[in-house]
């Protein structure tokens, strides 16, 4: 098999190295697939420098979520040979290889009417979008809701399931480029704000009031815009941060325009509420399958372009969802 492996903690295009290895043997509770399509992820790159949450000693091999076929499982692991399978990758043996190791126990089943690139697609961007605007947002129709970052992956999610929900969308994005994205992603309102006011521009698109709903993956100093934007009985979703910048919200702010602040955290219902994430992806597969919903993917590559890919979504020229697809 080929595999891109990390033995020393750096930046991963300085310090991945594409080789051939013996396929890995699946531990207990794992199953080795034949990857069919993995999504790039700045996590992926926090995790090769060693400062991401979770952190692994090198050698590995990253890419933490992988799609595909099993083709040998483990003890105790309920997967059998022939699953089409989205898991999380396992025992250093991560998805930027043509073979990986998964957890059995979080990998979640394909339905035979999704293909699997489209599945790793749609997997994070999705669960991410519907436990934001439903399960912690409390998004409905007829509400205003401003998506940051809205050409990025989670971004353009959000975009077009608050659309499909009934509501109004100001999308935000840096560039002339993410701002057609956004267009084509159907958004009623679009605002470049690396070329203009974001603030004034909501205020002016929502006659004062502001959003009922900020859907904001990148915190830092668009967090502070955000929060000023948040209309009366709002709700400011705390995404994630891609800036890179952790913000803060003074308490008097929140208590005299009277708005919520919301964490979301999808992979913490995982072991805490369970029957929550099969409720979400029971509403998203059958959407996935007819093309209500419809997963941006801006580059498929093949594994040899694994370093372009996070090279150009670390600068942020990227929109969508970039896919390695070792069959390609």
């Amino acid at each position: 098999m080929r595999a891109w492996r990390l033995n020393e903690l750096g930046y991963p295009w300085d310090v991945l190295e594409l080789g051939e290895y013996p396929s890995p043997d699946p531990g207990p509770g794992q199953a080795r697939i034949t990857v069919e399509a993995t999504d790039l992820n700045f996590a992926d790159i926090l995790h090769c420098q060693g400062t991401y949450q979770e952190r692994s000693n090198p050698p590995f091999t990253p890419g933490m979520g992988a799609s595909g076929t099993v083709v040998a499982v483990g003890p105790d692991c309920d997967l059998k040979v022939g699953d089409r399978v989205i898991g999380s990758g396992a025992g250093g043996w991560g998805g930027y290889a043509s073979e990986a190791l998964i957890k059995g126990a979080t990998a979640r089943r394909v339905p035979d009417d999704v293909s699997i690139p489209a599945a790793c697609a749609a997997n994070v961007i999705y669960g991410t979008a519907w436990f934001s605007l439903y399960r912690r947002g409390q998004m409905q129709a007829g509400e205003t809701v401003l998506v940051l970052a809205a050409a990025g992956g989670v971004g353009s999610a959000a975009v077009q399931m608050a659309k499909a929900a009934g509501c109004t969308v100001i999308a935000a994005a840096g560039g002339a480029a993410k701002v057609q994205t956004c267009r084509e992603l159907g958004a009623d309102t679009v605002i470049d704000y690396d070329n203009g006011d974001l603030y004034q521009s909501v205020m002016d698109a929502t006659g004062g009031r502001g959003c009922d709903i900020i859907y904001d993956p990148v915190g830092g100093k668009y967090f502070d815009v955000a929060r000023r934007l948040v209309a009366w009985e709002g709700r400011l979703l705390v995404v994630g941060f891609a800036s890179g910048t952790i913000p803060q919200a003074p308490a008097n702010h929140l208590l005299v325009k009277n708005y919520s602040v919301v964490g979301v955290h999808m992979g913490g219902y995982r072991g805490r509420m369970d029957e929550v994430l099969e409720e979400c992806y029971d509403e998203l597969w059958p959407q996935v399958a007819d093309g209500r919903l419809d997963p941006l993917v801006s580059q498929e590559l093949p594994l040899d372009g694994l370093l372009d890919g996070l090279l150009a979504l670390h600068n942020r020229q990227t929109t969508g969802r970039v896919l390695v697809r070792p069959d390609l």
